[in-house]
């Protein structure tokens, strides 16, 4: 019974609710970027080679780690923390309605100029957000504030995602962009109501030791080797679905749904189920602990895309589309169960600034850097063949679960490894 109180008062505090809109407005713009920006793109008659070209556009979300000891150094006058999130969020908030202004051919230099000026401030609010969050939680806390934040973060794609592709069958898009950027003030709100936490440790006193630190002790606490085997893990785990959802939405549409029905059934299907996923992923954790769950969960997460070569053979059928995208969603909630506990256990308090960043900026490489090529790769390869090469290259992150979390380990991952 204790320890039924004792979770009641972990799940039902306001800590938990911050995080619920710490997840939301973090995955607001991103989601835009990678599922609303090419719906509007392909839909005014872009080609896919462009839309893939796009993806070059999340670099800011794979170099953040570079700025982020800026907001580590600095303080603002709201505060370190949220003096950097109101400046980040009001910004997203006047720039996303931009895009509905420009015309999608003649100005996509400019579309793409914008785009990355969204990313650059999307991913410095995510630097703050996980930084807050970090000092917010204490060590108890951290797993389900975690899960809650990315499960907050998977429900803010249903805008960008459903609603604003529902609106675009019946409103002109630069009323879509408008209505989809005014969904950043819950998270306005959120910054200006709650307060700053407190600097446990204490803030760098120089921007050398904001900037140095962080990776020394990293190297410094794992060793060389491992260090670097822990960076590649980190970089290949979620290579091969980062690249299967890429072009998602061009793929329904080629496959010839309309966009109420992938804002209807696709969208909604993958939000709930990754959901589902990601609370189911948090609770096995328990008994299966880290390192089988990295094991257990991202076998389901590889398994998952091969259901995308299953659509593109049948075509056009509601069903098939709804099973999966539900299946590969629930696929990915479970893998990020997994995968942000890993991250949040190897990052060190003193440093989680700096080192969540890099860690973090290292998962995005594959969205940004590979997802780049996957239009030439899909119109090259044909869509059955795309997907079965994308489960191909989900294989060597699992290989180095051998090195990371071997199944029979007797303790799990550890700062010391």
């Amino acid at each position: 019974m204790n320890t039924e109180n004792k979770l009641k008062q972990i799940i039902f505090n306001k800590r938990m609710l911050i995080c619920v809109f710490t997840g939301f407005s973090s995955g607001l713009p991103l989601y835009i970027l990678i599922s609303l920006l090419p719906a509007w793109l392909r839909s005014e008659g872009v080609d896919l080679k462009a839309i893939g070209l796009f993806s070059l556009i999340s670099l800011p979300f794979t170099w953040k780690f570079i700025w982020a000891p800026l907001f580590d150094r600095y303080t603002l006058p709201m505060g370190r923390r949220r003096g950097w999130l109101i400046t980040t969020q009001v910004a997203l908030l006047l720039s996303i309605p931009v895009f509905g202004y420009l015309h999608a051919k003649l100005d996509i230099w400019t579309i793409a100029y914008l785009a990355t000026t969204v990313a650059f401030f999307s991913a410095s609010q995510d630097i703050v957000l996980d930084a807050y969050r970090r000092e917010l939680l204490p060590d108890v806390e951290l797993g389900l504030g975690n899960v809650i934040h990315v499960n907050a973060y998977k429900i803010a794609g249903l805008i960008p995602g459903s609603l604003s592709l529902i609106l675009a069958d019946h409103l002109p898009w630069h009323s879509v962009f408008m209505i989809t950027a005014l969904f950043m003030l819950p998270g306005i709100v959120m910054t200006l109501l709650v307060k700053e936490p407190a600097i446990k440790q204490g803030a760098p006193k120089t921007l050398r030791e904001a900037v140095v630190e962080p990776f020394h002790e990293f190297i410094s606490r794992n060793g060389l080797q491992t260090a670097l085997v822990i960076l590649a893990f980190i970089f290949l785990y979620k290579l091969g679905d980062s690249m299967a959802t890429a072009l998602a939405t061009p793929f329904y549409l080629d496959m010839g749904f309309s966009k109420t029905e992938i804002g209807l059934i696709a969208k909604n299907a993958g939000l709930w189920s990754s959901v589902a996923g990601g609370i189911l992923g948090g609770i096995w954790m328990i008994k299966l602990g880290i390192n089988r769950a990295l094991w257990v969960f991202g076998a389901v997460q590889m398994l998952s895309i091969l259901g995308f070569a299953w659509l593109a053979n049948i075509g056009h059928n509601l069903f098939a589309l709804g099973f999966t995208i539900g299946f590969e969603a629930f696929g990915v909630g479970l893998g990020t169960a997994a995968f942000v506990a890993y991250i949040a256990q190897t990052t060190h308090p003193l440093y989680t600034a700096t080192q969540f960043a890099l860690f973090t900026s290292l998962a995005a490489v594959p969205r940004t850097i590979f997802n780049s090529l996957t239009g030439y790769l899909a119109e090259h390869l044909g869509w059955v063949n795309f997907y079965i090469l994308c489960f191909g290259l989900a294989l060597p992150g699992m290989l180095l679960l051998l090195k990371i979390a071997p199944w029979h380990s007797s303790k799990e991952i550890t700062h010391t490894m």
